[in-house]
């Protein structure tokens, strides 16, 4: 088994985090930003150190090649850069950046693989700027049609085409190149690692995601004039449906909802709101739990709110069914974290990854290490400087399993 250099994994993870730092210790990289731009030419930067080839596809993911012994489809590691407004310093970057150290160690040691290794950064994978969700690699594998991603706009209206040309981000490489396979290391974003006292969570799938869009409408009206009974308040309908929703998952073993946003059209304090709009997000290991959920929530709505004179809309924005990961890379990553002797379990990942899209193009696996009380997507985002090693270590000798070495 093969080792990384963890003070040098440390060290460049330190360096990217500078790129677009934030007051409270996070980093700030929305995706095709200038920040995001700076972060992805330091990483080229030091792929270009090591002789890697550097490409970027249309959808402006980028990739930076080892060359193998043979000319055949390359295992493929990586992550994302791109970050939360005011995210973390880990969430993807230890995938794209415990890639690049499991490069460097294999340049140090001369050790020359059967296939290519590549290492893979992801575009707008957060979806904190442009939506959906692993944009990129969505785009990469078929999910979602170029031309869609690129008509896609941030909150200011600048469109992902635009972006990609004010950056100089996007690139030729044919999308859908064929892998022979792809591995991801990620922090858990979650408790149970380190709940359980375990370093590394050999990643056997990824649970159901439903991204919902809920808009309540109502009727203006002065707020110091129009009674209480005749009133059509789309807030108060809001926040009545939002409780039925908590109750509901609270029955539900494993399903876990989600309001990230919430919005009121034309808000004023003395005004009755009449447009309000937020988002729900469904999660569940089973596909049919998180589908009748929908069905259930919606049945809910449909009983308790037509005596309060609104209507409603409930539309899905986004699908990720639960998948399985390939068994036989699942397995290079557990004999991997066995080998090295490192305490691990298998896990679920309860978020969403690139990784679930590239399962759909090729065999796939993931790497997981805890973070600190499960806190993620925040800037006291943190980790242990050996467990990023560890990662390295297993995403190194999972990947070299799967493209062999001379």
């Amino acid at each position: 088994m093969l080792e990384t250099n963890g003070q040098r994994l440390w060290d460049s993870l330190m360096a990217m985090a500078e790129i677009g730092a934030t007051a409270n210790g996070g980093s700030s990289r929305l995706a095709l930003t200038d920040e995001d731009a700076a972060g992805r030419a330091l990483f080229v930067q030091w792929a270009e150190a090591e002789n890697l080839t550097i490409s970027r596809d249309a959808i402006g993911n980028l990739f930076a090649r080892r060359a193998g012994r043979d000319d055949v489809p390359p295992v493929v590691i990586g992550s994302h850069l791109d970050t939360q407004p005011k995210g973390g310093r880990f969430d993807g970057v230890l995938g794209v950046l415990a890639a690049l150290e499991a490069v460097r160690t294999l340049n140090e040691n001369e050790i020359e693989t059967v296939a290519p290794i590549e290492i893979a950064n992801w575009a707008n994978e957060e979806g904190a700027r442009f939506t959906p969700a692993m944009l990129g690699s969505s785009v990469f594998t078929g999910a979602m049609a170029l031309d869609d991603a690129l008509a896609r706009e941030d909150a200011n209206g600048q469109s992902v085409a635009e972006s990609l040309q004010a950056t100089g981000e996007a690139g030729a490489t044919p999308l859908a190149r064929k892998y022979d396979a792809y591995f991801e290391a990620h922090i858990e974003q979650g408790p149970v690692l380190e709940d359980n006292d375990k370093t590394i969570g050999v990643v056997t799938g990824g649970q159901a995601i439903r991204w919902l869009d809920v808009r309540f409408t109502g009727k203006a009206g002065h707020a110091g004039t129009t009674p209480m009974p005749v009133r059509r308040d789309a807030l108060f309908a809001a926040s009545a449906a939002i409780t039925a929703v908590e109750e509901y998952v609270a029955g539900i073993d494993g399903l876990l909802a989600t309001v990230g946003e919430f919005h009121v059209a034309h808000g004023s304090r003395n005004t009755i709101a009449a447009d309000v709009h937020f988002t729900l997000d469904l999660r569940h290991p089973v596909d049919d739990v998180v589908d009748r959920a929908i069905d259930t929530i919606r049945a809910r709505f449909d009983e308790r709110l037509p005596s309060r004179g609104v209507d409603y809309d409930l539309s899905l924005h986004w699908r990720s069914p639960a998948l399985p990961f390939d068994e036989t890379c699942v397995r290079h990553v557990r004999d991997a974290a066995q080998g090295l002797g490192y305490a691990w379990q298998d896990i679920i990942s309860g978020a969403g990854h690139d990784a679930f899209h590239l399962a759909k193009h090729c065999p796939t696996a993931m790497v997981f290490i805890p973070c600190a009380d499960g806190l993620s997507h925040h800037e006291a985002e943190s980790i242990e400087p050996e467990h990023a090693k560890y990662a390295a270590d297993v995403l190194l000798n999972a990947a070299l399993a799967r493209a062999g070495h001379v």
